[in-house]
């Protein structure tokens, strides 16, 4: 079923929209819309970044990378002639990172130029990870996973056996965690040696999550979820029958939250199904958590809804179409999330809250997207 059928079907479930506003508001304590702004040409699969002085970056699948002010005003584009499916990072120095479909990893200045690009062998879909050296960190489909230097040298590559389009995490002792095609999820030294390596029944086409106490999390399609120890050894695993592309997060008492086949899921990290909740399609986006509790769900049909950790819901927005990437939490509270063709920034009447003060609250870990564990002190 193609996206403007999934559309009409959800305008049809939806009833009539809230014009002025682009979206309907449900629920408890109605959230609100501070803005929405179309993106030109449409069709971003790519998840927003948000920059320490409140800019918000978002790249399009036709070749865009839009800086957007927090009053949602379009400060400058930045147009490359290929798809960018690879969410960017912001680097300590404002320095945008991302990878596109012409085989080339970017690196953009805060003001819009171009500071230096990086060929490769073949499509970049992976979101880059920066250490707290500068050093980037991203897969390719030519089989192979990158360092680069701040100044775009080559640092070090390291080939796998199949493509990766995993987003790389970075661990506390500076560990780069990521999986491949090739079933298998890897743990490099910084100096790019392989630390271990963990064979699964399935690619891993998902970011992986990082707590507190080091263990790893991330799903395969095989249909699982794994926690490793930071040795490689195996936790658990847990059998939820998902194969998508979602990535875990977890919240201030370690549960994680991710999206599946037929649900969205909360397990405790016991490896235990805490709750479940239906979703008539599959789901691909990766929630966020605020340090209210809420955990920020994309569900169908076009539904951006806020969860309570027990899984009852809180409220929820219709927006025009269903979120194409995963929600990120600003500072002051503010959900910017994306439809594919528009950006909206959406506030609740119940009060701002920012991300939950956990080693893996969103996507990528913070809304810089630097695919680092956060500190939880």
């Amino acid at each position: 079923m193609n996206r403007s059928t999934l559309t009409h079907l959800a305008r049809i479930v939806a009833g009539s929209f809230c014009l002025s506003a682009q979206l309907i508001c449900h629920a408890q304590s109605a959230p609100t819309n501070l803005w929405t702004l179309r993106l030109p040409p449409y069709n971003a699969d790519a998840s927003p970044a948000i920059a320490p002085d409140g800019t918000i970056y978002q790249a399009t699948f036709t070749g865009y990378l839009l800086a957007v002010t927090p009053q949602g005003k379009v400060k400058w584009t930045f147009r490359i002639n290929s798809e960018i499916k690879s969410s960017p990072a912001i680097a300590d120095d404002g320095t945008i990172y991302f990878g596109a479909r012409d085989r080339i990893f970017y690196a953009v200045t805060p003001h819009g130029k171009l500071k230096w690009n990086f060929p490769t062998g073949a499509w970049i879909d992976s979101s880059p990870a920066i250490g707290t050296d500068g050093t980037v960190y991203f897969g390719s489909w030519d089989n192979h996973f990158y360092a680069l230097k701040p100044n775009g040298s080559k640092k070090w590559v390291f080939a796998t056996s199949n493509i990766v389009v995993s987003s790389p995490a970075i661990g506390k002792d500076g560990t780069i965690y990521f999986g491949s095609h090739d079933k298998k999820f890897y743990a490099l030294k910084p100096d790019g040696k392989l630390l271990w390596s963990f064979l699964t029944g399935g690619q891993i086409i998902s970011s992986t999550a990082i707590a507190a106490d080091g263990t790893v999390y991330f799903t395969s399609l095989d249909g699982n979820l794994y926690a490793l120890r930071p040795d490689g050894s195996e936790r658990w695993r847990l059998h939820t029958g998902s194969a998508r592309e979602s990535s875990p997060v977890l919240d201030e008492s370690g549960n994680l939250y991710l999206s599946g086949r037929t649900s969205c899921i909360s397990v405790g990290s016991d490896g235990k199904i805490r709750w479940e909740k239906y979703s008539p399609i599959p789901l691909d986006e990766t929630p966020a958590v605020a340090a209210n509790g809420l955990i920020y769900f994309s569900v169908p049909w076009q539904i951006l809804a806020a969860i309570n950790p027990d899984g009852t819901e809180q409220w929820r927005v219709t927006l025009v179409t269903t979120l194409a990437n995963s929600p990120v939490i600003g500072r002051d509270g503010t959900v910017y999330a994306c439809d594919g063709n528009r950006l909206y920034a959406i506030n609740s009447t119940n009060g701002l809250a920012p991300p939950a003060k956990s080693s893996w609250p969103m996507f990528r870990a913070n809304a810089r997207h630097t695919g680092r564990v956060q500190s939880v002190n």
